[in-house]
């Protein structure tokens, strides 16, 4: 990878930047048009809020307004304060590894399995139900909604970990705008917005580039996207948006140090990441439509198809006896259709998913990152069919009662063969489960109300996990399945003329039959080996509680407190090898928050924290990370068209490890560990026309 040269940002932006400045030349006044655009983004939120109010269970909504007031580089910082979700990154610049009601906790996180991501209602994961090579956005969403487990069950999900949808920002709810962002560690990002409406057509694109040296030595990052869509109104019945993105990611990778290299420098690059140079190199390019159709004001009936191509250049292991390259290029085509009819009491909400995927390239070996002799052919295929239905009750004026069904049939084929011998490796199975689920909402008062539901979980293997099987033969692995129960409540409360208060608390408690765990294989490192596990349990705590208080009686100032909590009981349920022992990765506690104060000029500042127990790395229970602290500082000023914004990170300097490679016993010299940021300061702005 070339070193960073700002101007490749720094150069489309002032290119681009008449464009934007064009296209508010539009016969609506400048007020009149952001009005307009607020109004519309409320109706959105207000709209998913709804969705949210009618689902039993855990759902969090953020608004993308929110993040613009702090350095947002991946996933992770966008989902920072989402209870259940745990999120670490360490590794590479974009990519985060994600794990939600503690999916995903194994040696195989790199697939990124156990949450199924949606752009607009449309699949963004694999139809095996693969998240790898992801690169979702966070600020190309104008909102994104988590729905915890079960709670999916309107997206068509009945995955361990939920489902995450993104809301696409259009030129009817976005300004056109010049978004800047400059920091440690030679991170410069930059965003070009403009958008047109024109009577009942608009639309909006979206030119990014970003440019990151790492932290860590063989840590470089270069990224190009575009983000294109636009809608058509036909007339009162029909509406129709085409979305198209392109995304160029190259990346290094800097490996995984053992305990002594980290307590040396936990910023150097593993050895063999740099004589290899590692790599994690994507071009996806992805095009999708959705149409609408009001059929009256009691129902309607949305179709969606999406298509993506995805390349994949990916030097990855390096020894003087051993090295992997992965070059693939992966397919996604999907499809989904949604009815929603009201009729006296009762919402009904019925849908179909359909996705194909295939994956075709191979494993070769390589000499510092260039390709050479192919080692393994790879050609996998899978497919995945979601029919649910849903229906809302209204039984009581407070009580409501939610009651569905989903329907999975889904095939994977994996076909491997060994080039030197022609050996053919070939697990392949179909997967069919019937999942119900029920649950109530009992509504104190608007905006205030308890949940409870029970729901079965079912999730069928990944291609990856069955390339990683640890079966001598080509038996494939049998699905994840189990039950669980939830309880909690969420609202919203006023204090006084001036103050509020606002929460979401969620117990959940989940048995699981073979969940599918990977433990790293010891013979190949770099590889995994996969297995069933008779029973685990999954339970835990989720909790986000806020709150602004007036500190004068013209409410000039005020104070607002933010806290995400997460408490995590992820076990072995009398295992014959493992016991009662502990799940790895995830910590068994991680406290989230801030404390701004605000003042009616638009100012902002105040500290934010990290609280983060240990963890294990390995499912033997012997090898832990330790726990760690972290400190941070947020300031900045807000305007009706513009925003700037200063953070700084980790300010005590804490050297402490964010992510790592789960074993199965792990050796005190295993090479496994990866750090955090270091003390960073990070600075924006965002100018809006």
């Amino acid at each position: 990878m070339h070193s960073s040269k700002r101007k490749h940002i720094v150069v489309p932006l002032v290119l681009y930047c008449p464009l934007a400045t064009f296209a508010n030349t539009n016969p609506v006044a400048a007020d009149d048009r952001l009005e307009t655009v607020l109004v519309i983004g409320e109706q959105i939120k207000a709209a998913l809020q709804a969705e949210q109010a009618l689902t039993p269970g855990n759902v969090t909504v953020i608004d993308s307004a929110d993040l613009y007031q702090r350095n947002i580089a991946n996933l992770g910082d966008m989902l920072r304060y989402v209870p259940g979700i745990w999120t670490a990154s360490g590794s590479t610049g974009d990519s985060t590894f994600f794990s939600s009601r503690g999916s995903n906790l194994d040696a195989t996180n790199y697939d990124g399995n156990g949450i199924k991501l949606l752009q607009d209602g449309l699949p963004v994961t694999a139809a095996d139900g693969n998240n790898h090579n992801r690169i979702m956005d966070p600020l190309g969403a104008r909102y994104a909604t988590i729905a915890q487990g079960a709670n999916a069950l309107t997206y068509g999900a009945s995955t361990l970990g939920g489902a995450i949808d993104f809301t696409t920002p259009t030129a009817r709810d976005t300004e056109p705008q010049i978004f800047l962002n400059d920091g440690s560690h030679g991170q410069l990002q930059g965003r070009v917005t403009t958008g047109l409406v024109a009577g009942a057509f608009d639309g909006l694109i979206t030119i990014e580039s970003k440019e990151w040296d790492g932290f860590r030595d063989h840590h470089q990052q270069e990224r190009k996207g575009v983000y294109a869509n636009a809608g058509w109104q036909f007339d009162d019945v029909v509406k129709t948006r085409f979305y198209f993105t392109y995304l160029d990611n190259d990346q290094e990778l800097p490996g995984a140090l053992t305990a002594e290299q980290f307590d040396e420098n936990p910023y150097q690059a593993q050895p063999a990441a740099v004589i290899g140079h590692y790599q994690y190199n994507v071009e996806t390019w992805r095009a999708a439509n959705k149409t609408i159709f009001d059929i009256n004001e009691n129902s309607s009936l949305s179709v969606g198809f999406s298509y993506e191509d995805q390349t994949l250049y990916h030097p990855i292991v390096y020894s003087p006896f051993f090295s992997l390259l992965i070059n693939t290029e992966q397919k996604n085509a999907g499809t989904s259709l949604r009815y929603n009819l009201h009729v006296n009491d009762h919402d009904l909400l019925a849908g179909i998913n359909y996705g194909e995927t295939t994956v075709d390239g191979g494993n070769y070996s390589h000499e510092a990152g260039r390709r050479k002799n192919m080692t393994t052919h790879v050609k996998n295929n899978a497919d995945s069919l979601e029919i649910f239905l849903v229906d809302r009750w209204q039984i009581a004026p407070r009580w409501k009662l939610i009651y569905g069904v989903q329907a999975v049939s889904a095939g994977r084929e994996v076909k491997n063969i060994t080039v030197a011998d022609g050996t053919l490796y070939n697990p392949g199975a179909d997967y069919d489960s019937i999942n119900p689920r029920a649950g109530v909402i009992y509504q104190f008062k608007s905006n205030n109300e308890a949940f409870a539901n029970v729901s079965r979980l079912y999730e069928a293997p990944t291609n990856y996990e069955l390339e990683d099987d640890s079966s001598p033969d080509n038996k494939a692995l049998d699905a994840m399945h189990g039950s669980v129960i939830e309880i909690g409540a969420r609202g919203k409360r006023p204090l006084g003329t001036h103050n509020k208060l606002h929460w979401e608390f969620s117990i959940y408690y989940a048995q699981l039959q073979d969940e599918i765990l990977s433990i790293d294989n010891p013979t190949a490192p770099g590889t995994s080996l996969s297995t069933n596990v008779d029973d685990t349990i999954h339970a835990g705590i989720e909790s986000l509680l806020g709150a602004s208080f007036s500190l004068d009686a013209n409410n000039n100032h005020r104070i607002e407190p933010l806290l995400s909590v997460t408490i995590n009981e992820f076990s072995f349920d009398d295992d014959s090898h493992y016991g009662n022992n502990e799940l790895p990765a995830a910590p068994g506690y991680a406290l989230k928050g801030e404390i701004l104060y605000r003042n009616s000029n638009g100012f902002f500042a105040g500290p934010t924290f990290d609280i983060i127990d240990e963890r294990y790395a390995d499912f033997s229970n012997t090898y832990t990370v330790d726990s760690y602290i972290l400190l941070g500082l947020r300031t900045g000023f807000t305007h009706a068209d513009w925003e700037v914004f200063g953070e700084v990170r980790n300010l005590t300097d804490k050297e402490y490890v964010s992510l790592f490679s789960v074993r199965d016993r792990a050796a005190p010299n295993a090479a496994i560990l990866q750090a955090g940021e270091p003390r960073s300061v990070y600075v924006g702005m965002r100018l809006q026309f």
